[in-house]
């Protein structure tokens, strides 16, 4: 569907190991390029949409045109619009370009500032994406340091108005292949409410509902609170939380949820107000959110599998085993498209007894240009 075009948009860029060289992994040249001899034609981008009125001048509005969507090593590229969403889709797109592609396997940092909305009920916030996405990064050899995610300010929908910066730096290594078949047992819970723009009360109501379930399963929980008013909490009303589950084994499992409160300038008169969910039935749904992940096993969460076949996916000629647990119809057009884009194919085994998927790959041995050749 429509959620996996940029995804499938973005594989194509993913050079495969046969004929890689540094004009494929550099961010303005492709193999096959005009000034290049032999491979076939250079790939080309999506075009830009077309000029919206009142942008000023026809040289401005060619000159937002260049600039839109353009990464750079440094300065930080931005993507930014109202109420314009900055996780999800995107954001998957952004780590496998920017952490595991070409981005990634660049000679020098990389640094990307976004604006939009943070917290929605849609996809995953940019909490889960801090405590969880990045640190999957790890199980495939790659450091951890100097990979931030600092959320600036906070945007809920529908206006947004939150600002994160990602910041990625020099990998001088290659992805490993994995053995990652055992989730292990769940021995801590930690997790992040937020507010913007709303008493902070409601974030302690959240807190104390959530911990109310969880503790009648284990007593290691702590969930930190972040407040914001004023311009770091955005341009519209909400509360949320994130929790993540860690097992023994070092797997993270996530949920979130998030409400919102409408734009009152556009609600007519006759409009009723939509009744939102109270931080208590919040906090205590997104605990049985985490509870439902953890109890389908697998070692990532169901919204981590698609990422977790890419990285599969661009690891070295060498086999991965993962194991996850009910295949989401997000991770199955995943697999399809890493198929069709990147030639590699996964091997699935259900297992009955434990109602879970293992899955087996080559990976397509995507090469580092960063890493020093001694």
């Amino acid at each position: 569907g429509s959620r996996e075009v940029p995804e499938a948009l973005g594989q194509p860029r993913l050079p495969a190991a046969a004929g890689v060289g540094d004009a494929d992994l550099h961010p303005h040249h492709h193999q096959g390029h005009p000034r290049r001899r032999g491979g076939p034609p250079p790939a080309r981008d999506v075009p830009p949409p077309p000029p919206r009125q009142g942008l000023g001048p026809a040289r401005h509005r060619r000159q937002r045109h260049r600039d839109e969507g353009r990464v750079q090593a440094r300065g930080g590229p931005r993507r930014e619009g109202p109420g314009a969403r900055l996780r999800g889709a995107p954001r998957d797109r952004l780590l496998h370009r920017a952490a595991h592609s070409a981005r990634a396997l660049r000679r020098s940092p990389l640094s990307i500032r976004l604006k939009g909305i943070t917290n929605d009920t849609k996809d995953p916030s940019v909490d889960t994406f801090r405590m969880v996405t990045l640190h999957m990064l790890k199980h495939f050899g790659v450091p951890l340091e100097g990979l931030e995610l600092k959320i600036e300010n906070r945007g809920a929908p529908p206006r947004g108005g939150g600002e994160v910066l990602l910041r990625v730096p020099n990998i001088n290594s290659t992805l490993k292949a994995v053995n990652w078949i055992d989730e292990g047992m769940v021995k801590r819970i930690r997790g992040v409410t937020f507010s913007t723009n709303v008493s902070p009360q409601i974030e302690n109501r959240i807190l104390y509902a959530a911990r109310g379930l969880f503790n009648k399963f284990i007593p290691d929980v702590h969930i930190f609170t972040d407040h914001r008013a004023g311009l770091s909490g955005g341009l519209s009303a909400g509360y949320g939380v994130s929790v993540v589950a860690e097992t023994t084994t070092g797997c993270l499992i996530s949920a979130d949820a998030t409400v919102s409160y409408p734009n009152v300038d556009e609600m007519s008169e006759q409009s009723k107000k939509p009744e939102l969910m109270s931080p208590e039935d919040l906090g205590e749904q997104v605990a049985s959110m985490l509870l439902e992940e953890v109890a389908q096993g697998g070692v990532v969460d169901s919204t981590h599998q698609g990422l977790l076949f890419m990285l599969c996916a661009l690891c070295p000629p060498d086999v991965s085993k993962v194991r996850v647990g009910q295949l989401t119809p997000h991770a199955i057009e995943s697999l399809r498209n890493i198929k069709e884009f990147l030639d590699v194919k996964f091997i699935i085994k259900p297992d009955p007894n434990s109602n879970t998927v293992t899955l087996k790959c080559v990976g397509a041995g995507v090469k580092n240009l960063a890493r020093k050749i001694s």
